[in-house]
């Protein structure tokens, strides 16, 4: 990564990458994301701008940061997002300025985005890397959608057209490096991890 010349740190390394990490709804993507980042000592987890209410479970700054409507648009006249999305009326940014100066310290910058946010942070940073969740069949992921027990049938039915679409989107599109199928969640927190330390190895040695 090119940029701003940053105070080096003792833990700094040459060793940052951007790891993108994607899936429909109710595939167990934010688990395994959770997972890598626990797994890999200098990870570090993008939170992303939201629009959205803050619930009582919410932590600022930990899960999103929170802004008003007015603030989002202001940072994205601004070029302060590598990417924006609109979900179900709400927008969501990944902050810009922050994930470049993790990368510069040589960290793991884990985000977690859509297909169209991922398409568009690789157009920026083409060397980033991309991990579709995909779920072991469709039946599956519509059980999966009924167990969290969050939505009504028709909401169900919505977000599983949204995913089929969104898997169709990321096998075609064309960014992701590696297609992992999650059957059992431990194996595939496993899997992810092994993955990306093996394509950082990969790049140390080149």
């Amino acid at each position: 990564m090119s940029g701003t010349s940053t105070h080096r740190l003792a833990t700094d390394t040459d060793d940052g990458m951007l790891l993108i990490i994607s899936g429909p709804s109710g595939v167990g993507k934010t688990t395994i994301t959770r997972g890598v980042e626990r797994s890999i000592p200098d990870a570090v987890f993008s939170v992303s701008a939201t629009t959205r209410p803050r619930t009582d479970v919410d932590v600022e700054g930990v899960d999103y940061h929170f802004v008003t409507d007015e603030e989002f648009e202001r940072m994205r006249a601004a070029g302060e997002f590598l990417e924006t999305a609109g979900i179900y009326g709400k927008k969501y940014g990944t902050p810009k300025l922050w994930v470049e100066e993790q990368l510069r310290r040589g960290r793991l910058v884990i985000l977690e985005i859509d297909v169209q946010g991922a398409v568009n942070v690789k157009r920026q940073i083409p060397e980033a890397y991309a991990l579709f969740v995909l779920p072991p069949g469709e039946e599956t992921l519509l059980e999966r959608l009924r167990a969290r027990k969050r939505d009504d049938e028709a909401t169900i039915n919505r977000r599983f057209s949204a995913a089929r679409e969104e898997i169709a989107h990321a096998r075609a599109c064309g960014v992701y490096d590696v297609f992992l199928i999650n059957e059992k969640l431990d194996e595939s927190i496993e899997r992810a991890v092994q993955l990306v330390r093996a394509e950082r190895l990969r790049r140390r040695r080149r």
